[in-house]
């Protein structure tokens, strides 16, 4: 990788927010950061080269950056989170039930035996989608903080189990790494609260401030490179590093000005690094020469959109429903770990164009989000009028 490579990728950077603020495409910075990865990658011109080691480490430093920001998402602080927890985690499990089945039919009907992988899919959500498309509504109402614990709930399990199904015939070495990842990112939360408690940390967050020596970020950094390694000598993906120590953070409380530098890191350089190495390593030449796979990917969005809906039979609102049905940080996820797994080891885990069509399903979702997300506003910052007899 050269110093001419990464200044094309800076440009790629400022793309992506270009074409999301054009009014005619408005589309979402995401997906214009892997439209111009598959453009300069395996798919398009061949300017961008996947496999390249210093390339595909800086992808995985984003990769980890993405997901600790997904992880800080969630609103682990929020007062009224647990009084939603109950009918949220509910909903969630029963979706899951469901995922199982569909997931199961759709890997029969397709004939690609990934049933698990399906379903994981099928049940996930995305409080990283969902939170920001809310803008600056306060999430008040009783369904709304339902719907948040929901999408904590499916957030949090399906990071968890997806490393898991990627590559059955490794599970039981991904278990082992994932309760480790777990048990280090625990003890990290129990070091920080102590310091927290103690006041250390205001005193250290003082002196930061007064001095300029963003010693806040340099913790936090240590904190997630330290999972990161630790996931890394456990054969576990840096996916679940990243997004435990989010989870840290946001239990702890992160402070206003760390948010700003660590969004600012990863939204200016690595997240743009990661999605365009992700859109360089899809083969979407594949997608087209196997229309089974588009439509696969139409059946992933809709298939989790109707699984989600399941929730209106225990009175949710049908348009926070199909809100818990969002996805982002998991199909991401899945393709990012397929692509880094195929290249160290030279095997296919998935069929030609199969990784687009995980990415696909995820575009549908985030289609039936954007057409709800109005109505999902009005819902969340208010109690709904009670049913008429």
């Amino acid at each position: 990788m050269s110093f001419a490579t990464l200044a094309l990728i800076c440009v790629v950077a400022l793309l992506g927010p270009a074409l999301a603020l054009t009014r005619r495409l408005r589309l979402p910075v995401v997906i214009s950061e892997l439209a111009v990865g598959v453009v300069l990658g395996v798919t398009g011109f061949g300017l961008l080269h996947p496999h390249d080691s210093t390339f595909s480490f800086l992808a995985n430093v984003g990769f980890a950056m993405v997901m600790f920001i997904t992880g800080t998402h969630v609103p682990l602080r929020s007062p009224g989170l647990l009084s939603g927890l109950g009918r949220g985690a509910m909903r969630a499990v029963l979706v899951g039930l469901l995922a199982v089945p569909a997931g199961w039919g759709l890997a029969t009907a397709f004939g690609t035996g990934h049933a698990a992988l399906y379903a994981v899919l099928l049940a996930s959500s995305s409080a990283a989608l969902v939170l920001p498309a809310l803008g600056s509504t306060e999430v008040t109402s009783r369904p709304g903080l339902e719907m948040l614990a929901q999408l904590v709930v499916a957030d949090t399990a399906c990071i968890i189990a997806l490393p898991l199904v990627i590559e059955p015939s490794r599970a039981g070495r991904a278990a082992v790494g994932t309760v480790t990842v777990v048990v280090a990112a625990a003890v990290a939360f129990l070091v920080l609260k102590k310091l927290t408690d103690h006041g250390r940390r205001r005193r250290v967050h003082d002196l930061s401030e007064q001095r300029g020596l963003a010693i806040e970020l340099r913790v936090t950094l240590v904190v997630l490179f330290t999972l990161a390694a630790l996931a890394t000598a456990t054969h576990v993906s840096v996916m679940l590093a990243g997004f435990a120590s989010g989870l840290v953070v946001a239990a702890i409380g992160e402070p206003r000005r760390v948010a700003h530098q660590m969004f600012a890191l990863t939204e200016g350089f690595f997240a743009p690094m990661f999605f365009v190495w992700l859109g360089a390593s899809l083969d979407l030449r594949a997608l087209a020469q196997h229309p089974t796979a588009i439509a696969l990917g139409a059946c992933l969005g809709v298939g989790a959109v109707v699984v989600h809906c399941v929730g209106t039979l225990t009175r949710q609102p049908w348009p926070l429903a199909v809100t818990t049905a969002s996805q982002l940080g998991v199909p991401v996820a899945a393709a990012a770990l397929i692509a880094q797994r195929e290249a160290s080891s030279s095997a296919s885990l998935l069929a030609a164009g199969e990784p687009a069509a995980l990415l696909l399903g995820a575009l549908v979702t985030m289609a039936g989000v954007s057409l709800v997300m109005p109505r999902v506003v009005r819902l969340v910052g208010q109690e709904p009028p009670a049913p008429s007899s």
